[in-house]
């Protein structure tokens, strides 16, 4: 029997528990923002229907945070038996940083969360509102502290490295304003507003083809709308700056998510290919010639660096990040078609009568969880073999387990999260098929059906 391999396999397991955890802050983030519009107008209008909707997705918030929360547990105790290397070298910065996630965002969020959930029936309009608004004040905060964590880990600033090697902090304002922070975080607080509006917008379209729930559902789709139609171009602009500050900071990780062999200039945009490294080219190429360098430098004749460039044991591989970055700029291509032909149609008046658009928004609804983790495997593949980059390998960071007590713990946990995250799923599709017909009655305010505007009603009622 082959020796199992501990860093493979530890490796495999942070990226199968991770990928769960990520896709359920990337829906609450948004979904608690939008919840705080809801509620917003609801006190300001008086508006039942929007009491309504919002009561429905706190169901479905209550059960995606919960969720989160257990997933994100786990990720923390593989810190130590997976990665006690990193814990015990890079703790003294890390620790900190995620610590305060938990002394800020978890116990703003844990302390107004059951008011939120129990208390719109129980207390004045205003302190509900007050309450959702200190819940998603929370998800911003831990956004925050985690991607300034995992930012630092991509780009380290303001530390110092002992004899023993273990990593200290030097300056704080460094380590958590890192160069890599403000890009990283606005990028993924954007793709998480995308991702909860494309999920409403395209549950919307269904209640509308299913005819139940209309009134509603054509002011989820209104609302998500009115949010695309600017969010998904300006995802690119903030996009196109992260590209910068990475070819600036990590440009390995360009040349490997360009999939770049050799250093030039007036460098070609690869659509496609097939990474070989072992021949350090790549097969089946198409390429649009000298766009790569206007894109990535924004100077026709601007220099790329290339994967020969680097020593062999300090390139990623390229063919996950190569193919994972293109999924996610396709789908972000997509979500800007969708929304600017719902624009289009809203304007010609032809929104929800358009039951092609409808049933296309419906199906792309979930592309922006596809995106979420294409972006996350891009950014943590392509860092490879950098644990911290340029400080601190992955392979020296490992736990010293044998290599069959991980895959052990690896088929349990696919197991148990199977089980465990397949019933909650399950629960929220049934939460979704009920509809916010069967949500308690407001309890007070206008029961007027806002259907024929829903667009303007959100704005302006």
């Amino acid at each position: 029997m082959p020796e199992l391999d501990p860093l493979l396999l530890s490796r495999l397991q942070f990226a199968f528990t991770i990928s769960f955890h990520i896709l359920f802050p990337s829906f609450t983030v948004g979904l608690a923002a939008w919840l705080l519009v809801l509620e917003v107008l609801w006190l300001k209008t008086g508006k039942a229907i929007y009491f309504d909707i919002a009561r429905h997705w706190t169901k479905i918030f209550a059960v995606s945070f919960g969720m989160g929360v257990v997933s994100g547990v786990v990720l923390s105790y593989e810190f130590g038996t997976n990665w006690s290397e990193l814990s015990r070298r890079g703790g003294n910065v890390i620790g900190p940083l995620m610590s305060y996630e938990v002394l800020t965002a978890f116990f703003l969020e844990a302390g107004f969360l059951g008011i939120m959930l129990f208390g719109a029936t129980r207390v004045p309009k205003a302190v509900h509102v007050f309450a959702t608004a200190m819940v998603a004040l929370g998800t911003a905060i831990s956004a925050f502290w985690i991607l300034s964590a995992n930012s630092w880990m991509q780009t380290p600033t303001g530390y110092s490295v002992a004899a023993d090697g273990v990593l200290h902090a030097t300056d704080w304002w460094q380590v958590i304003l890192n160069p890599s922070f403000p890009y990283r975080f606005t990028h993924m607080v954007v793709a998480a507003y995308l991702t909860t509006a494309f999920i409403v917008g395209g549950i919307g379209a269904w209640y509308i083809l299913r005819e139940r729930s209309v009134a509603h559902g054509r002011i989820m789709l209104g609302m998500a709308l009115s949010l695309l139609v600017w969010l998904a171009p300006l995802q690119v602009v903030i996009g196109d700056l992260h590209g910068l500050n990475t070819l600036r900071y990590q440009p390995a990780k360009v040349a490997a998510l360009e999939a770049h062999w050799e250093t030039g200039r007036e460098v070609p945009l690869i659509l496609f290919a097939v990474p070989n490294p072992k021949a350090e080219t790549n097969d089946y190429e198409l390429a649009v010639p000298k766009l790569g360098s206007l894109i990535l430098t924004h100077d026709w004749n601007g220099e790329v660096q290339g994967l020969k460039s680097f020593p062999p044991e300090d390139r990623p591989n390229p063919i996950i990040p190569f193919f994972a970055f293109r999924i996610m700029v396709g789908i972000g291509l997509i979500m800007i078609v969708l929304s600017s032909i719902g624009a289009v149609l809203w304007l010609m008046g032809r929104l929800y009568s358009s039951r092609w658009f409808l049933q296309a928004l419906l199906w792309a609804s979930p592309l922006g969880f596809v995106a979420v983790l294409a972006g996350w495997f891009t950014a943590e593949v392509g860092r490879q073999p950098w644990v911290v980059y340029g400080v601190l390998r992955t392979a020296d960071a490992v736990s010293p387990v044998p290599g069959g007590s991980v895959l052990t713990s690896l088929i349990l946990f696919v197991l148990v999260y199977g089980i465990v995250f397949g019933a909650g799923l399950y629960y929220i599709a049934k939460l979704v098929r009920r509809g916010p017909d069967e949500t308690p009655a407001a309890p007070d305010g206008d029961e007027a059906d806002l259907s024929h505007r829903p667009i303007a009603a959100a704005g302006n009622p």
